[in-house]
């Protein structure tokens, strides 16, 4: 299984929260990241998972691939609930993509790679990719496959 930790790009300011649209530049980023990633997937499996809101909607949906809105994964989820949604690490077969928040995206990076829950930086429209395998005395490995700022794809 590979998962993939997308933020939300840019959105407007305003309330209520839930409704926050993308900007433009938002708009740009998000279709930018959709592109690079869909010419990586290739052929894989993919399961794509947003927060219901607005703007991790419109993000996920730059990527043409079906999405399904997950009430677990909104602006206050935990880590727990954010790896359970995305059966992390062996629920699901081939691909899923997670589109969420800060600060929680970044602190599932931090465990991901850590152990710990820390409160790591995860710009907008960003993504991290991680993968997991079992190593060769069957314990589990993660590692990380890419990190990707839409700021490089400008």
């Amino acid at each position: 299984m590979e998962l993939i930790l997308w933020r939300h790009a840019q959105a407007e300011d305003g309330s209520p929260d839930a409704a926050r649209r993308l900007t433009s530049r938002g708009a740009k980023d998000a279709a930018a990241v959709g592109t690079w990633l869909r010419r990586q997937l290739g052929e894989e499996a993919v399961t794509v998972l947003s927060s219901p809101t607005t703007r991790t909607m419109q993000t996920a949906q730059a990527l043409g691939l079906a999405v399904e809105p997950a009430e677990a994964l909104g602006p206050e989820a935990d880590v727990d609930a954010v790896l359970a949604a995305a059966g992390w690490p062996s629920g699901r077969d081939g691909v899923v993509i997670v589109v969420g928040h800060g600060p929680w995206i970044g602190e599932v990076a931090a465990r991901l790679l850590t152990g710990r829950d820390e409160p790591w930086p995860f710009g907008k429209g960003a993504l991290w990719w991680f993968g997991w395998a079992k190593g060769d005395a069957g314990r589990a490995t993660v590692r990380l496959k890419a990190v990707l700022s839409p700021e490089l794809l400008r």
